[in-house]
């Protein structure tokens, strides 16, 4: 098959775009983000850990994951024929969906990369302020392995079981967004809340920082989800509008309730809103119309805000940044919803004798095989990690800041 394909140079551009585009949302996107979101005495501990998961991603991408994720194997994950990008040369060919062309394996790879390291840079939103750097790289290793590249196989892989059993996840729902919510939430249950938490205040220290990030986020999703096209085509700017109008109308949405519940809309909020929508979209980005888009950004922000602005603190659940109040409920309520969006009525791309009540199905599998999965796993990888070591610091180091702790120096010198 490979010698009758032949490499669309149009499409190797934007592929080798829409990865940088990822990379954007990731350094500096989302140390910003979630840097503005901590104290101040924390914002460079936060911003080490999204760097340095970035690198562990990176390297065992290469070494290891993808092969785990996209070679041949069986329906729970792929072999190790593909370790060190064994095989992947210059001209290396990963076909697209229209027929005859590809784009080089190597930008398929390097895009899919991107993926798994904004992945595991999301899990540490949950449990900032409290855990050890050289802790989370641990276990960022661990669970790239055990937790992100067999989902990732199961649902993007032709191999894999969810893929068979016809689940629809464009640019990572389940494989991203489920995933580290709810590795998030499993992390926090192993490593307690922080001290004084729903005792003292914990303002954000910089959300002009935060809506740097966030705009970042924004701009860099339209790799992530037009991206996933893989090619150059209206596919990709069908992902491109839903990618614009979803976050826009959660951004509204949640500006709207928080106006209604304390009087005042605030930019943390209509950022948190756009982010939920950007969630809520992404696994219905190939799928949705604009009009399905806007509605499913509605609805998950709605969700969001409930548990972030009511829910959480009657649990006391210290999810700090709102990994699984967001990310987690936003990718559940994405990933069911791609089912209704895709419906012609609605403007969706279902097609003709598409089954509303059998897709829900596949996506409700999907969305449950992805949470039982990670929380399995990433339950796993925490434990081994405090086998090795401490998971958190001592009361003085949380207290003193982990910008100390962790890496002996500030982010703001007076």
């Amino acid at each position: 098959m490979a010698g009758q394909l032949t490499i669309d140079s149009g499409d190797t551009a934007w592929m080798l775009m829409a990865t940088a585009l990822v990379m954007l949302m990731i350094l500096p996107g989302l140390a910003l983000f979630y840097g503005g979101l901590v104290r101040a005495k924390n914002l460079l501990s936060v911003m080490s850990q999204v760097l340095g998961i970035t690198a562990v991603a990176i390297l065992s991408w290469v070494l290891w994951d993808y092969s785990l994720a996209f070679s041949g194997g069986n329906w729970l994950i792929g072999g190790l024929s593909k370790a060190g990008f064994a095989g992947l040369t210059d001209s290396s060919l990963w076909p697209v969906g229209s027929g005859g062309k590809a784009i080089p394996e190597l930008a398929f790879a390097a895009f899919q990369m991107t993926f798994a390291a904004i992945t595991a840079s999301l899990v540490i939103g949950a449990l900032v302020e409290r855990v050890r750097f050289s802790a989370i790289m641990l276990f960022s290793a661990l669970w790239l392995t055990i937790v992100y590249a067999p989902l990732a196989h199961m649902v993007w892989s032709t191999d894999g079981l969810l893929f068979r059993f016809g689940a629809i996840d464009f640019a990572g729902g389940t494989v991203v967004h489920i995933n580290s919510g709810v590795a998030g939430l499993v992390g926090v249950a192993f490593a307690g809340s922080r001290i004084g938490h729903l005792k003292e205040a914990m303002p954000p220290h910089s959300l002009a920082l935060t809506m740097v990030g966030a705009g970042l986020l924004w701009a860099g999703w339209f790799g992530f989800n037009a991206g996933s096209a893989l090619e150059a085509n209206g596919l990709a700017a069908v992902a491109l509008v839903n990618t614009l109008v979803a976050p826009a109308a959660g951004l509204l949405s949640w500006m709207a309730a928080e106006r209604l519940v304390s009087g005042k809309p605030s930019m943390l909020g209509g950022a948190s809103g756009a982010v939920a929508g950007l969630v809520a979209v992404t696994p219905a980005a190939g799928a949705s119309g604009p009009v399905g888009a806007m509605l499913l950004g509605v609805a998950a922000s709605l969700v969001c805000y409930g548990f972030v602005g009511s829910l959480k603190n009657r649990l006391r659940l210290d999810d700090s940044l709102d990994v699984f109040g967001i990310h987690g409920l936003g990718g559940i309520t994405g990933s069911i919803g791609t089912a209704i969006v895709a419906l012609p009525v609605l403007g969706g791309h279902g097609g003709a004798g598409y089954s509303l009540a059998w897709q829900l199905l596949r996506q409700a599998a999907a969305v449950g095989v992805a949470i039982a999965w990670s929380a399995a796993g990433s339950a796993l990888c925490f434990a081994a990690v405090k086998l090795v070591m401490p998971l958190r610091h001592a009361r003085d180091a949380e207290r003193e800041g982990l910008d100390i702790a962790d890496h002996g120096e500030r982010a703001y010198n007076y």
